[in-house]
């Protein structure tokens, strides 16, 4: 008996571990948000390694990120319901000692190699979290499985060609959920009659769903003369996931000093859209560079002219038109509102934006597939959440952290 007792102090004590730091935020939006975005910057080379977010008594999943890969945790996210110009306090402790307790997940990314032993396409199993290929790998769209880093929420799941196009190809769900980890982006004849989703967009060399590129006055050029291609999973976990690529020594213009450009996709948990950070290792303002997204067959236009452009359309997302369907998707794009950004006419090929900046760039995009039970099925209802998605933009998360 005495033991038993021992032992339930000693337990008690571990699990009730005094909090290093107590944080409290107060979280305000203009606009009703079903899942509002909250990252908190930690101490400045603090250690430490787990955290307990509450509101009102009740603890909320969260993540600790390591942002710059130095093994030192440097932010905390996590996600919230807001009401229109509702307050909340979050309370956050945070802890030197335990790992992050394990919340039911809402985001996944990977990367992964074929095995040569595997044939199944939609059981590879060896997974990476970064890759880098040297310039002299002439062909670097079929290194990696599914062609590149892949990442999703329940809504949206999305890979990146790992070659100068740079492409976001898009994945059409029916149903709520994370699938990735089972069909790999290539579902089996029986996952696709259990509901599963599949390829949905034909992109070429447009900018699919908002590739970054360089422009050389008239059209948008490739990201083709560098010395090395890096894709990284940067953070994944129950709340958001953060993937990365990086192309090192990118030669713009022949002659010219090569610069180094990192895109940083963000993903959150609950979200149909997409944030992308670019970012240069020297000042390019002396070039233009461009984004925007594919001008998907006999689609209808959407611009507010303030930076949003969308267009709905259906179109084979194979050239294979007997053993594939007809997809219908709705794209988007958001743009900062400002005289460095220019909205451009559109083509046959893609709605196009060009883009002058220093070293730092932001944009947004976002998609939906005709196919979801959850989503939208006419022009004018993407249209409709696009006018919406302008709000919210519109409306951020405002976080002031409380003395």
């Amino acid at each position: 008996m005495k033991k038993t007792l021992i032992s339930i102090t000693l337990l008690s004590l571990s699990c009730f571990a005094q909090a290093q730091q107590t944080v409290k935020l107060q979280l305000y939006s203009n606009v009703a948000k079903a899942d509002a975005p909250v990252e908190y910057a930690l101490p400045v080379n603090s250690d430490i390694r787990s955290a307990v977010v509450t509101i009102d008594g009740k603890e909320l999943p969260s993540q600790l990120d390591d942002l710059d890969g130095d093994g030192i945790y440097d932010k905390l996210a996590f996600v919230t319901p807001l009401g229109k110009k509702e307050k909340k306090t979050a309370i956050i402790k945070l802890y030197t000692q335990g790992e992050q307790k394990a919340y039911p997940t809402r985001t996944y990314a990977e990367i992964v190699l074929r095995n040569p032993k595997v044939k199944e396409k939609n059981s590879q199993n060896i997974y990476l979290d970064a890759v880098s290929v040297d310039a002299q790998t002439k062909n670097p769209y079929n290194v990696l499985h599914h062609h590149g880093v892949a990442f999703e929420n329940e809504l949206l799941a999305i890979r990146i060609y790992m070659d100068k196009r740079q492409t976001l190809d898009l994945y059409g769900k029916f149903h709520k959920g994370l699938e990735l980890k089972q069909t790999q982006f290539y579902p089996s004849k029986e996952q696709k009659a259990a509901g599963f989703g599949d390829d949905v967009l034909w992109v070429g060399n447009t900018f699919g769903l908002g590739a970054f590129r360089g422009w050389d006055g008239q059209q948008p050029t490739m990201i083709d003369s560098v010395q090395s291609r890096t894709q990284r999973i940067v953070a994944q976990g129950p709340v958001r996931t953060i993937v990365e690529v990086m192309d090192k020594n990118w030669f713009i213009k022949p002659g010219m000093t090569p610069v180094t450009m990192t895109l940083r996709y963000i993903l959150w948990a609950g979200h149909r859209d997409i944030d992308v950070n670019v970012s240069f290792n020297r000042d390019v303002s002396q070039y233009t560079f461009s984004t925007g997204i594919i001008n998907v067959k006999n689609s209808q236009e959407y611009s507010d002219h303030k930076g949003i452009r969308g267009c709905w359309g259906s179109d084979w997302p194979a050239t294979d038109t007997l053993n594939w369907k007809r997809e219908t998707v709705g794209l988007a794009i958001a743009m900062p509102n400002n005289k460095d950004v220019i909205e451009q006419p559109a083509n046959k090929d893609n709605y196009a934006f060009t883009v002058k900046m220093s070293r730092n760039f932001h944009y947004s995009l976002a998609y939906t597939s005709a196919n979801e039970n959850y989503g939208f099925h006419s022009a004018q209802e993407w249209f409709g959440w696009l006018k919406e998605w302008r709000r919210d933009i519109d409306n951020p998360v405002t976080v002031e952290e409380l003395k």
